[in-house]
């Protein structure tokens, strides 16, 4: 080492530090630098300014793509040799690394400054990360990839490395497409290219594979260009209108992807076939904007539990409000709904105190989803048929819950997948006899997904909920305290 020219031992002390790792892309990527000692970015860099721009106060930070990508592979070193090792794999046999990314998105509402004087400034703000949830080898005459690297923890803020933090709002789509255009140039130009970095002292080639899993329904219709969660197109899987999906609950596939978003879109701008609006709108089937970025159409399981517990919650008011004896009758005031929810949570307080909250959130939906606070609500519903009822329906939906909610479902609850498709039907059924009053031509968009997408989802991904958003969103709670504020706790 002594020995070594004064520059060797510069670069080695270079590798040492935290941060900077020499790597290069072959071929070079498109319109991104090939320096590998960059920092934290700007987060409108890569759009190039004219003269005339003001330069915008910063709304953005971010790491450039690859820069984070290689030091995320760089933390996971040990782990990667030791998965090679445990293999039996040696240098000379393995090609290739390929390594699966997860992407999440999702706005925070307001991240003002709560002390300080002034006024309060509605402030928000989007954070884009990304978690590598596996690295697989390819192995000389093997056909199969061999996994060497499974991130155990997919949902923990430990595993989710933030990329972009943008003071916007999630709604402001011209925004929010300026931050992220030159992530997704990037993101698209990796896809393309194979980056050469050293790991255990040997230079070695890695492919990326990225899937955009961690958004909520409202960032996944923004990005791929659908009309907001409030559309006759209730799914960003399949092309079901809500009717539809209210009269077949079960029966129904993926059709829509990013490419047939572009193509779909693209119809909707050209108009080739001068229809009418509402022919166009039914042909292009709500894509009425251009997709931005590529997600992967599956099913948030976070926001699935909160969608489905805000849902039981409408039933129980609606039970102890007796709705389904009101065949014909006028609809109830907004003085008798008020009633009925006082009495939900006044008995929800004192039997399992469960305080009402402004918003449900992902605690409440998991401490309301249980058979004992179906057994708390049956004490306010008088009819022994309607609580028997409330029963199976919870019960069905407990057994379906785990299959969109574990980590590895095939492992962690073999029978209850098996038996999915066979529940979701009898929960249906349910849904469209015994509580028809409430799902006669309507259901909420969760409500379907859960229904009808799920065993698809996991035939194809091997799991729901380590693809989904909960990373991210653990991760929004760390940036909140490192803006020493808190969010607005209901009191």
């Amino acid at each position: 080492q002594i020995f070594q020219p004064l520059h060797t031992l510069r670069s080695a002390e270079k590798e040492l530090l935290p941060g900077f790792h020499p790597f290069e892309w072959q071929p070079a990527l498109k319109a991104v630098s090939s320096t590998w000692d960059v920092g934290i970015l700007d987060g409108l860099s890569g759009w190039s300014s004219s003269v005339e721009d003001v330069p915008a106060d910063t709304i953005a930070r971010r790491f450039r793509y690859d820069v984070a990508l290689v030091s995320a592979l760089k933390d996971l070193e040990e782990d990667l040799m030791e998965g090679l090792k445990e293999h039996g794999l040696d240098d000379s046999s393995v090609m290739g690394f390929s390594v699966t990314i997860k992407e999440s998105c999702d706005g925070m509402g307001d991240v003002s400054e709560k002390h300080g004087g002034g006024p309060a400034v509605p402030e928000k703000a989007v954070r884009f990360s990304f978690t590598i949830m596996s690295v697989s080898v390819q192995v000389d005459k093997q056909d199969a990839a061999v996994v060497i690297f499974q991130e155990m923890k997919p949902n923990s803020e430990l595993s989710c490395k933030p990329l972009c933090l943008m003071f916007v709002d999630e709604s402001d789509h011209e925004t929010l497409t300026a931050i992220l255009g030159p992530v997704v140039a990037e993101r698209n130009a990796m896809k393309e290219s194979r980056l050469i970095l050293t790991l255990g002292g040997l230079p070695r080639s890695f492919r990326f594979h990225f899937r955009g899993t961690g958004y909520d329904e409202k960032m996944v219709r923004e990005m791929e260009g659908l009309e907001a969660s409030g559309s006759t197109y209730i799914c960003t899987l399949c092309d079901s209108t809500r009717a539809e999906a209210s009269h077949n609950m079960v029966l129904h596939t993926i059709t829509r992807s990013h490419q047939e978003n572009l193509e779909r879109y693209e119809l909707w701008r050209t108009n080739p076939f001068s229809e009418s609006a509402e022919e166009l709108r039914d042909r292009v089937k709500g894509v009425s904007a251009k997709p931005f970025m590529e997600t992967q159409p599956t099913l948030d399981a976070l926001h699935c539990d909160i969608g489905n517990a805000t849902e039981f919650y409408k039933i129980f008011q609606d039970e102890i409000g007796e709705m389904h004896a009101r065949c014909g009758a006028p609809p109830p005031s907004l003085e008798e709904r008020r009633r009925w929810r006082a009495t939900l949570d006044k008995q929800l307080r004192k039997k399992l105190k469960l305080k009402p909250v402004m918003r449900m959130n992902g605690n409440y939906a998991r401490r309301l989803m249980t058979a004992e606070s179906v057994e708390v609500v049956c004490e306010l519903v008088r009819s022994e048929e309607r609580q028997q009822a409330l029963r199976e329906l919870m019960e069905l939906y407990l057994q379906m819950k785990p299959v969109w909610r574990s980590t590895w479902p095939s492992r962690e609850c073999p029978d209850q997948l098996c038996r999915y498709s066979f529940n979701s039907q009898r929960f249906a059924e349910l849904l469209s006899t015994t509580f028809k009053y409430r799902y006669d031509g309507k259901i909420t968009n969760y409500l379907h997904k859960t229904l009808a997408h799920v065993p698809e989802i996991v035939e194809r991904d091997g799991s729901i909920g380590a693809w989904a958003s909960e990373g991210n969103e653990s991760g929004n709670k760390l940036f909140r305290r490192f803006r020493k504020m808190n969010a607005r706790q209901s009191k």
